[in-house]
């Protein structure tokens, strides 16, 4: 019997990488299987704005040929604990690509880039229905944090 969350086929190590605006097309499908609906025009703009920002880094994933798979990271000074945090704002792994080990080969990549930055911590949100995401985070060594509240501004 596969354990939760055990990668249950084989994937090859991802080919891990910065993303750029040649991979807007990618970055919209994913971003829209993840829920939040966007096109190439408008993923080009938030890719261009990630890698503008050297707080903020974008890695695409990309197995067999195809990008499958994100994370994407904010960099923040935590003034509570007098230090930097890496703040995963997106994951995501392609529905065929699921179940494969590749959500965890972006978050060890995550893990990677935060601890070469200089953060004593990494953490992440997910939406309180998402509980599949909940048992897989913590499966990755998360445990559950604070209660996040939000006040909507605008249309965000």
């Amino acid at each position: 019997m596969v354990a939760a969350f055990e990668a249950r086929g084989s994937l090859p190590d991802a080919d891990l990488r910065s993303a750029s605006v040649i991979d807007a097309d990618d970055v919209a499908a994913l971003l829209s299987a993840l829920g939040y609906p966007c096109d190439a025009a408008d993923a080009a703009r938030r890719i261009a704005t990630i890698t503008a920002n050297d707080r903020q880094a974008l890695v695409v994933a990309r197995c067999g040929g195809m990008v499958t798979g994100l994370v994407a990271l904010d960099f923040m000074y935590y003034l509570p604990l007098d230090t930097t945090t890496c703040r995963i704002t997106a994951l995501v792994v392609s529905p065929g690509a699921q179940g494969r080990g590749l959500g965890r080969q972006l978050l060890r990549e995550a893990e990677r880039r935060a601890r070469a930055a200089g953060a004593a911590r990494i953490e992440l949100t997910s939406g309180s229905q998402r509980s599949e995401a909940h048992a897989f985070y913590r499966a990755c060594g998360f445990s559950d944090g604070t209660l996040r509240f939000i006040k909507r501004l605008g249309d965000a």
